[in-house]
Order: structure tokens, then sequence, then C-alpha cells
């Protein structure tokens, strides 16, 4: 048997590797490039064009449509409420679970929303237990995806059996996902919240922080009561009000549907945003979500602190009151010795001036139990028996000081005006 002949090529460095003088394969790798980037754009253009195209043609349309569905599809709050067993507290608890189902199975925004619709939706018309709850979440979550999102990202039954922790078999999501169908007599096209902020966002320039800070006020206003029965389109249009005031945005005249919010759900939102889920909250801290929640939370701290300081009173400093020191002298709270002081001595016309005065009554009574000694020297009694009988060397003087308006007549000496000041003096 002839052997074929064995061929044996060359060395070749430059076959399959490109010089690093020339860089021609590099050079038309980026033309490459950017020519599929300018068409991709032109894609996305024309697109947009014609989504305006459509939204200026059936917009009426499709609102008006949205609006009558949302009021067929609205769950009724006063039937959650006489529910045996599940109760409002769990609620948060069961929501927090399915958020972060959402998040790990990657499912789109509206997802979230029809879910909890469906779960509310169910709970309004159907006896649930509390062994069922979770269950029931797990089935609209399943339905909603299956609804909206790519296959692709449709979580597995086995999937949701494992993040339940196996507490469910696999055919009790079958037999729940059909009862919950049957249930809602399979009218799944519930408008839900971001399909309402989508006018909102066509109205005015693209704003990605503001798009996600509304979105997560939303999803807040999914934990509460007071906002299950509250139309998509009113939660939608206060959110977005909500989110413009917090992030400083210009605020709008009232003319356009996208501005229309309603005052009472405005103030209960920002009642509630307040108090966030911590697995919410934590979600919305990401880059992703352009980081809204932290926004939110330095925001309304320094409205607190504004308003703290505006409505703040000094405090009244305390009156120094003035005590005795035991050694006759009076200290103030500084522990300096003063005499305590009154005002301005009224004017006198003639005669001399009393000694200085006593303490006022409210610190002379402050210590009644101790003997506060007095504030001056006593002013020495003259040394006569009386009054009457006190020597002066100068008569006009003794006039001036008994009766400074006195005026002696001509006809009268010095013994009678004797005589009459003993007489009064003993009056």
């Amino acid at each position: 048997m002839a052997c074929r002949p064995a061929y044996h090529y060359g060395h070749c460095e430059s076959f399959f590797v490109e010089s690093q003088d020339n860089g021609i394969f590099a050079s038309h790798g980026r033309v490459r490039e950017q020519a599929e980037l300018v068409a991709r754009e032109r894609q996305f253009a024309l697109a947009d064009e014609l989504t305006r195209l459509a939204r200026a043609q059936y917009e009426e349309d499709i609102m008006e449509h949205m609006e009558d569905m949302e009021a067929v599809t609205l769950p009724d709050v006063c039937s959650i409420d006489i529910q045996q067993e599940i109760q409002w507290f769990m609620r948060p608890y069961l929501l927090d679970f399915l958020i972060e189902a959402h998040v790990a199975f990657q499912l789109l925004p509206e997802t979230l929303f029809l879910a909890i619709n469906l779960l509310d939706r169910y709970c309004s018309k159907r006896v649930v237990y509390k062994r069922h709850y979770q269950l029931v979440g797990c089935a609209s979550l399943l339905i909603a995806a299956k609804y909206g999102d790519k296959k692709e990202r449709v979580p597995s039954i086995k999937d949701l059996k494992s993040m339940c922790c196996s507490l469910y078999e696999e055919d009790m999501f079958i037999q729940m996902e059909w009862h919950v169908l049957q249930t809602v007599n399979w009218i799944i096209g519930h408008p839900t919240v971001d399909s309402f902020l989508q006018p909102a966002f066509h109205a005015f320039s693209y704003d990605v922080e503001l798009k996600h800070m509304t979105m997560y006020i939303c999803e807040i206003a999914l934990f509460h009561r007071d906002f299950v029965s509250t139309r998509p389109s009113v939660l939608a249009r206060s959110a977005f009000a909500v989110a413009r005031n917090l992030l400083g945005r210009a605020r709008i005249e009232r003319t356009t549907w996208a501005v229309a919010e309603d005052d009472a759900v405005y103030h209960q939102l920002f009642a509630e945003i307040r108090r966030p889920s911590p697995i919410l909250s934590r979600k919305y801290a990401s880059a992703q979500y352009s980081s809204v929640s932290a926004i939110m939370d330095e925001v309304l701290l320094r409205r607190a602190a504004i308003a703290n300081r505006r409505y703040y009173t000094p405090p009244i400093p305390e009156p120094e009151v003035s005590r005795s020191d035991g050694q006759g002298s009076y200290v103030s709270k500084d522990h300096v010795v003063q005499t305590p002081q009154k005002g301005h001595y009224p004017s006198i016309t003639a005669g001399l001036v009393t000694p200085p005065i006593t303490p006022d009554n409210d610190n002379f009574h402050l210590d009644a139990s101790r003997d506060i000694p007095p504030q001056c020297p006593l002013t020495p009694s003259p040394t006569g028996t009386r009054h009457g009988e006190q020597q002066y060397e100068n008569p006009q003087m003794q006039r001036n000081f008994l009766h400074p308006h006195y005026q002696p007549s001509p006809q009268l000496d010095s013994h009678e005006m004797q005589v009459d000041y003993g007489s009064v003096m003993q009056y």
C-alpha cells in the first residue's frame, strides 16, 4: 500500500497574526462596530417616531380604554378587611418576598404591579387561609410574568418551590394558578401604574432620576391599605408630583393630564414615604435605580432639620436670685457679693433722702426659715427722750426738715414755734 506523501508547510509568523505596525484588522473592526451602532440608533429613532405617530393618533382611545379597565379590575379593600385569618400586618412580609423574587428573576416593573393586583383581587373574592397566603402571591407572580414578560425570564415552578423552601408541592402551584385565573374571570389586562406614567414621562423631557423616584414612590404605596382601592391613574399622577417635589423640579400648572394630581392622595403619599420597607429601600439604593432611596432620605432629613429650626424656642435664662451668705451680705448666683439695688430715687423737692430700702418682698421671703440680716446698719435713734427736744444749730434747718412746706408768720417768735412743734409731735 502506497503511503501518502507528507506535506510540510513552512512556518509563517504573519498568518492569523496582526502586525502591531499597520493595525489594518483593528481599523476595519472599529469601522464595522461604528456602522452597527449607527444602524441601531436609526432603528431606535424610527421606533420612537412610529410610537409618537401612533400615540398622537390613538392616545385618547387608549387612555379611555385604560380608565375603563382600571375600574373593572380594581380590588375591594372592604372585602379584604373581613378576611378571617390574613391580616393587614402580614402584607408587608409577603410583598418583601415578592419584591425579592421579582428582582431575582429580573422581571419587568409592570409585572410586579400586575401580580399585586391579582393578589388583591383574589383576596377580595375568596377566603384565604394563612398557610396559603404565600402560595397565592407566587401564583399571581407567575401569571403576571407569563402575561407581560419575556418567555426566558418567566420563573419555573421548581424555582418558586425552591424560594418557598419546599413548603408547597409543585402541583399546588398549578392548582392555585388555575384557581386565581378562574376567580378573576380570566381578566388579566389591568392597567398598572407604570402604564399611566408613560404619558407623563413623554410629556416632558426624559429624566431617568425622576422616573426612578416616581416608581419608588409607587412601590411604597403597595404596602399600605389606603392605596389598595386607589385608581392607578390617580396614584400615578400624585406620585409623579411628589417625585418632582422631592427632586426640586419646577412645579407645572395643572393644565394636562400628567400633572392633575389628587390633593388628598398627594399629601397621603408624602406621609407614607417616610417609612419605606428596608427591602424596597435597599433595592432602590443601587446605581441601577439612580440611588433614589438615598436621595429621598437626604431630602426628608434636610426638610425635617429646617422645620425644627423654624419652630425652635430658645431657653429662657433663670432669674438671678440674691441670697444671704450667712455673714450679713447678699450673694448672687455668680457668688459675687453685692448690695441689692432698685431704680432711681424719685426727685425730692425738699428734705433729706431716706436711707436705702430693704430688699423686695419676693427676695425677702425666699427663705423664711433663715434670719436674713438687715441690708444696711440701722439708722441711730436721737439721744433725747422726745423728738421735740432734739436741738438743731440752725432753726431754719429744723423747720425745713420737719415741715418742708411750712412758712413761718412774721409775728411768731421762736418760743411759739417750739411750743407748736411739741404739740404736733405729741399728736
